[in-house]
């Protein structure tokens, strides 16, 4: 089999097609979802790596080859099988994987079941909501604060969660956004900053900057082109590198550009304070409204991308 039968290119309507059906069906809950299959194995592996004989950052390496290079496997292998069957069930099959990759539907509604509440000064419910989707204690948020968790929980996953899987499918098709999945379930289970995972969670935490890179400044460019907004990039480049992530920071402030906010400031984690460098200046006060602005450019930004890319994929076919 030669190098191009296991590396295809991507045909010019997969992103198109996978983010209709992500746009349309999300995430059914009746139906199993590969990152969460990817979860339950992070979670059944990683006691029996930490009892092996290697050193703990080595058997977190280990983890973090086998299991992209698993999912990339394990989605290129029934990909092929449904083609075998028949052409247009293989065709399927991937536009149907790739779209499990894609999290904007996911993102709006759970950005929305936060502004809901907020809106009608149900901060108690607005909390209880934010909390399914931010990592930071939420306890003690007010509405503003509430506000600016889903804000950046929005930007940042405007990247790990749409642009970053569409990028690399347009690269490698859906088996290469399923490996990038792996990276992100990785880095979000074990790649953690903490004594109990700063050995082990290292590589998966290196793993997904790695992969984090280009598409994290490609949000940034698309949500300032969506915005039509020379000074949103300016913000980005801006504001960025202070960032404790190589990556994040790169949507936070494009997004706090647009909606004429400033994001970051004082999150606390299991009680413990932590400050992060602002992004954007506060020409705006938070207020819920910005929750909503902030999934229509999620939306622009994605639909701008993927337009681009199927362009591309057109071009160079």
């Amino acid at each position: 089999m030669s190098v191009a039968e296991m590396f295809p290119a991507a045909p010019w309507y997969l992103p198109l097609a996978a983010l209709a059906v992500d746009a349309a069906v999300g995430d059914p809950a009746r139906l199993p979802h590969p990152v969460a299959l990817m979860g339950r194995v992070i979670a059944w592996a990683e006691p029996r790596l930490r009892r092996t004989r290697l050193p703990l950052r080595a058997a977190g390496v280990l983890l973090a080859l086998l299991l992209p290079v698993a999912a990339w496997g394990l989605t290129w292998g029934l990909i092929r099988l449904a083609a075998a069957l028949h052409p247009w069930l293989g065709v399927a099959a991937e536009v149907w994987l790739l779209s499990t990759c894609l999290a904007a539907r996911s993102l709006a509604d759970h950005a929305l079941a936060v502004y809901r509440p907020l809106k009608a000064g149900d901060l108690s419910e607005a909390r209880r909501r934010v909390a399914h989707i931010v990592g930071r204690d939420t306890a003690g948020l007010d509405a503003a604060e509430v506000t600016r968790a889903t804000v950046e929980t929005v930007a940042e996953s405007t990247c790990d969660g749409v642009i970053a899987p569409l990028f690399w499918g347009l690269v490698g098709g859906a088996p290469l956004a399923m490996a990038y999945k792996a990276a992100n379930t990785l880095d979000s289970m074990v790649g953690h900053r903490n004594e109990r995972y700063l050995e082990f969670g290292w590589a998966s935490a290196r793993l997904d900057d790695l992969v984090n890179l280009a598409p994290a400044r490609l949000s940034a460019l698309l949500l300032a082109l969506a915005g039509l907004s020379p000074k949103a990039l300016r913000i980005a480049l801006r504001d960025a590198p202070r960032h404790p992530s190589p990556n994040s920071g790169w949507p936070e402030a494009a997004m706090a550009a647009l909606l004429r906010v400033q994001l970051g400031g004082l999150n606390h984690y299991g009680g413990r304070p932590e400050r992060r460098a602002h992004m954007g200046d506060p020409l705006e006060m938070l207020q819920p409204g910005h929750i909503v602005q902030a999934v229509r450019w999620m939306w622009l930004a994605t639909l701008l991308g993927t337009g681009l890319g199927a362009l591309t994929l057109w071009f160079l076919a």
